[in-house]
């Protein structure tokens, strides 16, 4: 059997691309890695790998924890990781859901073709700037009083849509269709209201953006042809998260768990894994609070979203909806921890076991928590929705702003592998603080647009150079390496045109 070894953490490889740390010591389970030897190369570099092998010591974690191919170190459980812990016996951890709670992606359709937009994109990128708000601190589509923090918060997409600013498509082609039922906003501190009452409809800084893409190739025509695409076709990328109300509700049931259940903070190996034990007040105060900004976190993308159709209605002179037919296609989240029901081994007394002590396997309530990993469901499954449901759940893969980026759906062996899960970007190579060390900002836009065509502006210089292309892993590779396990189909490519960050 093939085995590597970074820094005294020995992996075996159990088949192509899957590569497993063994179960010893306290370990509960085994950890795996989803990735080709070039990917798990770059992987082994930082942390990820301990963080990964720590994560396999929280209560009821079953089966292997795992590591997607954008896999990278991040604060306690590495991004790109994903964890089921059983939600009777086990534990919720706000770490491995991260700080920015519902950090995730939509894609927007349009039926602009890359013609219409030749020559005019320093125009709309200058518009796009202007009218959506970036960077650090407050500002927001628009100015949170008191009953729109709470209408977002307890119903997410629909509170907008009813508000004006979304039509009745934009719930139906979102993950959860916009809302957690379980939201629980009474479970926010003001604290948190307060920090998000200004940044309602605000792309933040660091890794977040709105990117207008063409299609450039399509892999598989029955399914871009249910997703509505097609080469050419103009699209619209937003990545964006639940601003400084999700990194404070992070931060406040981190703090109470260091207060209320220290004994657990103790029993794990790094207590940046923090955990409230399953059924404890705690644990059902941070899942309602996380529910809450799950949907804080929908509402941000839908008013991005109003706020793009009207830029684009006015530079082309145009209704957004019934000319330019600027419909989403689909907005799927990251970080998150969510109940599902999963098959996994069971022991003699049925709770959930792993090699030699499993004897059977069954249904089990898990909460799967996803960080920096993409929900990837494939078709005929029930949380899919009804428009996709025959070919499978939309997958979209940002990749860096000089790289493509992918839209896959939820491949047949996801359920299997990955609890339905797949890699959420190309992942990054470098630290911020390094790749300000190796790149300039303003020489990045000047190559993008004198080489690529692409047209990128944001707040300051030192934001594109921790964006730089040269930042990131190559998106190509993890999406190779999804498709050919299963669990993410490649559907279609896209390229960007221009970008705007904070």
């Amino acid at each position: 059997m093939t085995s590597r070894e970074f820094d005294g953490i020995r992996l075996e490889k159990l088949r192509e691309h899957v590569w497993e740390i063994p179960r010893e010591g306290d370990m509960n389970v085994p950890a795996r890695v989803l990735a080709s030897e070039d990917l798990l190369e770059e992987i082994g570099e930082d942390d990820t790998l301990r963080q990964l092998r720590n994560a396999t010591h929280l209560p009821g974690m079953v089966e292997p924890a795992l590591c997607m191919p954008d896999g990278h170190q991040g604060y306690g459980f590495p991004v790109g990781g994903v964890g089921a812990i059983d939600a009777r016996t086990g534990c919720i951890s706000p770490g491995a859901v991260g700080y920015d709670i519902n950090c995730g992606v939509r894609m927007v359709r349009t039926s602009l073709a890359y013609d219409d937009v030749r020559g005019r994109e320093e125009e709309l990128v200058d518009a796009l700037f202007e009218a959506i708000p970036s960077g650090l601190g407050g500002g927001g589509v628009i100015d949170g009083d008191a009953d729109a923090i709470d209408g977002a918060l307890e119903r997410g997409v629909e509170w907008a849509v009813e508000e004006g600013y979304g039509i009745e498509s934009d719930l139906a082609q979102c993950e959860d269709e916009g809302r957690r039922p379980d939201a629980r906003p009474e479970y926010v501190s003001q604290k948190a209201k307060d920090r998000g009452r200004n940044q309602l409809g605000s792309l933040g800084s660091g890794n977040h953006f709105l990117e207008v893409q063409r299609v450039t190739d399509v892999f598989r025509d029955e399914v871009a042809d249910a997703y509505g695409l097609s080469e050419g076709q103009v699209v619209v990328l937003i990545h964006c998260g639940s601003r400084g109300l999700g990194h404070q509700t992070c931060n406040d049931y981190l703090r109470r768990i260091e207060r209320e259940h220290a004994d657990l903070l103790e029993s794990l190996p790094d207590k940046e894994l923090a955990a409230a034990p399953a059924g404890s007040e705690l644990a059902e105060e941070y899942y309602g609070a996380m529910g809450a900004c799950i949907n804080f976190a929908w509402v941000n993308r839908q008013l991005i979203t109003h706020r793009t159709r009207e830029v684009f209605g006015d530079v082309f002179d145009a209704d957004p909806i019934d000319d330019l037919e600027m419909e989403l296609l689909y907005d799927v989240a990251h970080n998150i921890a969510k109940k599902e029901t999963h098959e996994v081994g069971v022991g003699p007394d049925g709770l959930p076991a792993v090699g030699d002590e499993a004897v059977d396997r069954a249904d089990r309530e898990l909460y799967v928590h996803r960080k920096g990993a993409t929900r990837a469901f494939p078709a005929d499954h029930e949380e899919v929705p009804e428009a996709y449901r025959s070919v499978g759940q939309p997958v979209i893969i940002p990749g860096s702003m000089g790289a493509g980026s992918y839209v896959l759906r939820g491949g047949s062996e996801s359920m299997s592998v990955s609890f339905g899960s797949t890699a959420h970007g190309a992942g990054r190579l470098m630290s911020r603080t390094q790749a300000k060390q190796e790149f300039w900002g303003g020489d990045v836009q000047d190559d993008l647009e004198s080489e690529q065509a692409i047209y990128v502006k944001a707040q300051s210089g030192a934001t594109v150079a921790e964006e730089a292309p040269g930042v990131y892993k190559d998106v190509d590779e993890v999406v190779r390496v999804s498709d050919e396990l299963g669990i993410g189909d490649t559907v279609a490519r896209t390229f960007p045109v221009c970008n705007i960050k904070g």
